[in-house]
């Protein structure tokens, strides 16, 4: 089922450790911010935003580094929609075996509003919401149901969308939970996380199956990780979703080649139009989405 339309969200810098995998990706608050509207001047509709630290270049939950980038999008431009990460806050790495609980370096475990400090102070459109635990090898992201239903409780409060990160079939039946007890509206928002080692594979058939499992009328995105990012670009069109691309989820425009994330959205547009469907500009899909204009 083709879909006649679709939407693009750009990933613009995560939270691994790629910037010295690629001078491309964005650290500072300014190139975030620029690189986020390169993104969807070159068609996204939506931006998904992490911080970095300045100076190591690593992953951040600093409001105050969210709330420059967001100022500065805001300051250029009224149309973009923000879609700020959740999803900090919850790596857990355990210690050796005859004392797991003394944790490692780089264990980042925080309670559920101090995860989203930064969504609650800036009230982007839209605010990322993981949807439950997932290994990555020797490290653990760590979330409860009783985390989310706080998280979703103080989104709904704001009047923030939460986008529902779904990294396996579980993950969508713990989002179900959550339509069931009132605490996001419908219709939902999901975006399918694929080729996450020990989560859904990129592949046609994970990506139909979690589209199958999703409620009746729920919006929907996809990514793969890595060379799979444009594949599943086109998966995703054909089946009917929207489209997730940029340096969060992929490095590189082909290989060997290092990709900017104006590029990425470029060739993400290219593909969604070859396959006779048509991206929506910002405000086609705030209308789609019944966000504020």
């Amino acid at each position: 089922m083709l879909a006649p339309e679709a939407f693009i969200t750009c990933a613009v810098t995560g939270s691994a450790d790629s910037a010295r995998k690629n001078p491309n990706v964005p650290v500072t608050p300014a190139q975030i911010a620029a690189s986020a509207l390169e993104a969807h001047e070159a068609g996204a509709a939506i931006v998904h935003l992490h911080v970095r630290d300045p100076q190591s270049g690593l992953a951040s939950r600093d409001p105050a580094l969210f709330r420059e980038t967001v100022d500065r999008i805001r300051s250029q431009n009224g149309s973009v929609i923000l879609n700020l990460t959740g999803g900090m806050g919850g790596d857990l790495l355990l210690g050796p075996e005859d004392a797991p609980l003394d944790f490692r370096a780089g264990t980042d475990l925080v309670g559920p509003r101090d995860r989203i400090a930064h969504v609650l102070e800036l009230l982007p459109e839209i605010g990322s919401l993981d949807c439950g635990s997932l290994n990555f090898d020797e490290q653990l992201y760590a979330t409860t149901p009783g985390y989310l239903r706080i998280m979703a409780r103080a989104y709904r409060e704001k009047n923030v969308r939460p986008e529902l990160e779904v990294f396996e079939l579980g993950h969508i039946e713990l989002a179900k939970q959550l339509l069931a007890e009132g605490l996001i509206g419908r219709p939902a928002l999901f975006q399918l996380c694929l080729g996450i080692k020990y989560g859904a594979p990129a592949s046609s058939e994970a990506m139909l199956a979690m589209r199958d499992a999703l409620p009746p009328g729920s919006y929907w995105s996809a990514f793969g990780l890595g060379r799979m990012q444009m594949p599943m670009a086109a998966q995703s069109v054909l089946l009917g979703g929207n489209v997730r691309v940029g340096l969060e989820d992929n490095l590189y425009l082909d290989k060997g080649i290092l990709a900017t994330n104006a590029q990425l959205v470029a060739r993400a547009r290219g593909i969604i139009e070859l396959l006779g469907a048509r991206v929506m500009s910002a405000p086609q899909t705030r209308e789609r989405l019944g966000l504020p204009a």
